[in-house]
């Protein structure tokens, strides 16, 4: 195996969340008199911290991002969190890396107690060391730090045989910043501009692709 430690981003990369987020999205534009008709309008949330798309997307000051964010996890946390499917092939390769005896880690911009939730739903807790996400409180929302804290929570010192997986720039500017090696996946919500944008060590455009660069 080219790589021991791998850490997958969660939205676009393991799952697609689409319409759990956009729907998410949708409701708490609602709640503040915004009316959005086609959620495909909704899908450049999927990613990012929703604090700063609300804020970049809609202009909304900090204390009305942070309501909005409320608003939003009314209709998620029951409903949203469901509407979501896992790639296909994912279970597959997690099955294949984990046979090799690959450390694997989800680093997400998601609420921890949500990642978790969703891996759980899903059955596929079984093939991850560790979920690491975002706290409620709106702390830890960061990329880098979050794989930062990964990195740390599984003691990881070989950082040449870690890699962080993720289909946004901002997957791939957090591992520029813990210097580890990033793969771009572009099966999910960024694009390829994006990606080549930011210089991922590697580009991928499916699973078997994203197996094939990890072996």
């Amino acid at each position: 195996m080219k790589y021991k430690y791998i850490l997958f981003d969660l939205d676009g990369t393991l799952t697609d969340p689409k319409i759990g987020i956009t729907k998410s999205v949708q409701y708490a534009l609602e709640k503040n008199d915004i009316e959005v008709e086609s959620i495909r309008e909704l899908e450049k949330f999927i990613g990012p911290p929703l604090k700063d798309s609300f804020m970049q997307f809609y202009s909304f000051d900090d204390q009305r991002a942070v309501e909005a964010i409320e608003h939003y996890r009314e209709y998620f946390k029951d409903k949203g969190i469901y509407e979501n499917e896992v790639y296909k092939g994912i279970e597959a390769l997690l099955r294949k890396l984990r046979s090799k005896g690959c450390i694997i880690a989800v680093a997400t911009s998601k609420p921890t107690v949500f990642a978790k939730r969703i891996i759980e739903y899903f059955s596929l807790e079984k093939y991850f060391d560790i979920v690491v996400g975002s706290n409620l409180d709106g702390t830890r929302v960061d990329k880098a730090v979050i794989i930062s804290f990964t990195i740390n929570k599984l003691k990881i010192e070989e950082l040449e045989q870690t890699v962080m997986i993720g289909d946004r720039k901002h997957d791939i500017i957090g591992a520029l910043k813990n210097n580890v090696d990033s793969i771009g996946v572009v099966y999910g919500y960024g694009t390829l501009e994006e990606l080549k944008a930011v210089k991922p060590t590697y580009i991928v455009d499916s699973i078997k692709g994203l197996y094939e660069t990890l072996t």
